[in-house]
Parts: C-alpha cells; sequence; structure tokens
C-alpha cells in the first residue's frame, strides 16, 4: 500500500522544479539549464503569451518548451538562436543569471558557534547552526539544549515563523495561550509574535532544532 492510499496525496510545492540529474552531468551545467528555464518563461510571460503561442511564435513544440522551461533539457546552440530570435532579444540575455553563486551555509558537527540568548542564564545552550541571508528573508538555525530544570523560563516574542522539531527529550512548550508537550520527532510551528517558551521540561536533557524565519522588514 503506497502513502496515498493511506493519508491521501500528497502535495507538491509547484512554485519550484524538480528533475532527475545524472551523476555524470556537472552541477555548473544544471545552473545554465535552469538559468534558461527561468528567463524563457519570464519572457513569455513578459509577452502574455500561453505555452502554445510562444512555441508557434519560435517553431519549437509545445512539449520541448515546456521541457527548456522546467529544465529537464540542454538547448542545442540552433533553439537558442529559434528562443532568441522569437523574443527578439540577444542570445546572451537567455543566460543571465547562471553565473551568480547562490549563497549556503555548512556548519560542521560541532563547530556551531554557541550565542547567548535570555535562556542562557538558566543554564540553557544555544549553538548557531546557520544564519542565511537570502534575497527576501533571514533564516537562523539553532541547536538548542536544556539540561537543567529551573525555576523560570525565557519567554520570546519576535517577529516572523518559528520551526521547533524535537530530538531528545520531553517538555511542555506554551505558545499564546496553549501548550504543547513535545517528544522526540514531534514538531511545531507558530507564529513568533506569540508569547512562546518552555513551560515545564519534563524529561532531561532536551534538544531540539528552532529555525526562525524572520520577515523582509527584518532583514
Amino acid at each position: 500500500m503506497s502513502p496515498s492510499d493511506v493519508d491521501g496525496p500528497l502535495l507538491r510545492n509547484v512554485s519550484g522544479i524538480a528533475r532527475e540529474r545524472d551523476p555524470a552531468q556537472p552541477v555548473d551545467e544544471v545552473e545554465l539549464e535552469t538559468a534558461i528555464g527561468h528567463n524563457v518563461r519570464q519572457l513569455r510571460q513578459q509577452h502574455g503569451l500561453t505555452v502554445a503561442d510562444t512555441a508557434a511564435r519560435v517553431g519549437i513544440s509545445k512539449a520541448m518548451l515546456s521541457k527548456i522551461e522546467n529544465a529537464q533539457t540542454s538547448c542545442s546552440l540552433s533553439t537558442l538562436a529559434l528562443l532568441a530570435k522569437g523574443f527578439d532579444v540577444p542570445v546572451t540575455s537567455l543566460f543571465r543569471g547562471a553565473d551568480v553563486e547562490r549563497p549556503a551555509a555548512f556548519v560542521e558537527s560541532g563547530t556551531g558557534a554557541h550565542i547567548v540568548r535570555e535562556g542562557t542564564r538558566e543554564g540553557h545552550e544555544y549553538r548557531l547552526l546557520g544564519s542565511l541571508r537570502g534575497e527576501h528573508k533571514r533564516l537562523e538555525c539553532l541547536h538548542v539544549t536544556l539540561s537543567e530544570k529551573s525555576q523560570t523560563y525565557p519567554l520570546f516574542q519576535h517577529p516572523g515563523t518559528e520551526f521547533i522539531y524535537m530530538l531528545e527529550g520531553v517538555m511542555d512548550y506554551g505558545h499564546s495561550r496553549s501548550v504543547y508537550r513535545l517528544h522526540p520527532g514531534d514538531s511545531l510551528q507558530m507564529d513568533g509574535e506569540g508569547a512562546h517558551g518552555p513551560v515545564d521540561l519534563v524529561e532531561v536533557p532536551i534538544r531540539f532544532l528552532s529555525v526562525i524565519a524572520f520577515p523582509d522588514s527584518q532583514v
């Protein structure tokens, strides 16, 4: 029995693309295909054309155009020339963005920087796993360890959305007017503007991942 038979159809993020890659295919070649696909789709939309309209205008099949836009094929020089002519743009404009280095943050095990937060004075440990400033948002990832019960617990409020994933231990975690008991494997996603934080450390030590996506205004 497939997962879809048990839980219903799987959800798919339709805002991006996904495709298979031959292990022998260089990653920079994939980036080039992605850039061409993005630029072709953008040009088509700017002209207010459908895939069928564009295919007829350029002189290629709808299936081929769809593959190009979804970075599922490598364009030949002749196809690139047809696309450039069809959109009345230089061929080089189809490569725009291919040479842009996209940021990533890699942190080796045990090397995340210790940071100080409200809970530090209570003996809680916060280790930064990465903070990435994207084009529109900032993403902050923390590995949090709560090792001892305390008389008081920090209460946080911040812009954006926070996601918690429990790795070890059991705790009661409050958000706004609700309290959630979190076990290993449980997760909690919440509006950061609502007051939130540990209410009771039921089984220590407790370890969890905290990922905060800050909104545009906080970048």
